[in-house]
């Protein structure tokens, strides 16, 4: 069948990408102001597989280390701790820069909340690795910002397309398509919401595992189609769409608690970075499906042993993910 040659076409995109999963995410810094002047300091640092990046977040001269750095090693990232005191000037017009950034492809998310009140956000990039505090214009992240985050998430984040192209595979028909992609979104909105707002609160390393084993499974299912079989997930694709939608909404949330949300805005934001990651996502499947119809139109002749390939690297590569995901606990 031609979809499943244009498949094979993607996957073998997807497994020379050097972004794979969710391996590099943001790096993420935060500096709360607790009393006057002093900070502390939470300073993530994402890692490539099990390399942690080489960066380092550079403070004023004016701020000095109070306590010793305290480091733990998550899936994917290294978690520093420190307190600072940056007194009396405090950090406004002061500049915090991101050391090694220029050699790097990720962004970092700068959040610094004072004691008065006043939260301000920046996101920075390898062209742009310093920003001034208080500069509200210069790297800040405006709430309309959380749609673009929200599309480069979902576009980044490969399990969640990965999952989202065997749902393609399984379904058969622009209305069940809706139907299916509708119910995804529902059921990773609601997660989503509840997560941010703090009603559920699941670690995200287990999160990680079950979303790689969602893919294994649908993977599974796509054997099952071409075997000629049956199944509750191929009769009605849109209920397991639902189920492991609920699951995929913790991993989107995850990623946006990394973000900061203004805590005024909190509805528009949210509102925002879901309908981001909604326009990504139909900018996948729109990809995919206008890339399909030109492969018809092209009518090249494959050979027969492509045809299982998708499937069978599909579930591959999900347990692959499974498995690393699953060591990185211990």
């Amino acid at each position: 069948m031609t979809s499943f040659r244009l498949i094979f076409l993607l996957l073998m995109v997807t497994i020379t990408t050097p972004t794979w999963s969710h391996e590099v995410r943001p790096g993420y810094l935060e500096l709360t102001e607790e009393t006057a002047g002093q900070f502390a300091v939470l300073w993530k640092i994402p890692a490539r597989g099990n390399a942690i990046l080489a960066l380092e977040a550079v403070l004023p001269e004016s701020c000095q280390q109070m306590s010793p750095k305290f480091i733990e090693d998550l899936p994917g990232a290294r978690l520093q701790r420190w307190q600072v005191d940056c007194s009396p000037e405090g950090l406004n017009g002061k500049t915090v820069t991101i050391a090694g950034l220029q050699t790097t492809l990720v962004d970092v998310l700068v959040r610094v909340a004072l004691q008065e009140g006043t939260t301000y956000s920046y996101l920075l990039k390898p062209e742009s690795p310093s920003i001034t505090i208080g500069n509200e214009t210069e790297g800040s992240i405006p709430v309309s910002g959380y749609l673009t985050l929200g599309i480069e998430h979902i576009l980044l984040g490969i399990d969640h397309l990965l999952f989202v192209l065997a749902l393609l595979l399984i379904v058969r028909g622009v209305w069940l398509l809706v139907k299916t992609v509708t119910s995804f979104t529902i059921a990773h909105s609601i997660t989503l919401g509840l997560a941010t707002v703090g009603v559920l609160n699941v670690p995200i390393a287990p999160v990680e595992a079950a979303i790689a084993l969602s893919i294994v499974f649908v993977g599974a299912e796509i054997i099952r189609a071409r075997r000629g079989q049956s199944s509750l997930t191929l009769r009605h694709p849109w209920v397991a769409a639902f189920g492991f939608g609920l699951l995929h909404g913790l991993g989107f949330a995850s990623a946006l608690s990394q973000v900061g949300l203004p805590a005024n805005e909190i509805p528009l934001a949210l509102l925002l970075f879901n309908v981001g990651v909604e326009i990504g996502q139909l900018m996948f499947i729109a990809a995919v499906l206008v890339v399909l119809a030109v492969v018809r139109q092209l009518k090249i002749r494959w050979p027969m042993w492509i045809q299982p390939v998708p499937a069978y690297a599909i579930g591959s590569i999900a347990a692959f993910w499974f498995i690393g995901r699953v060591v990185a606990f211990f």
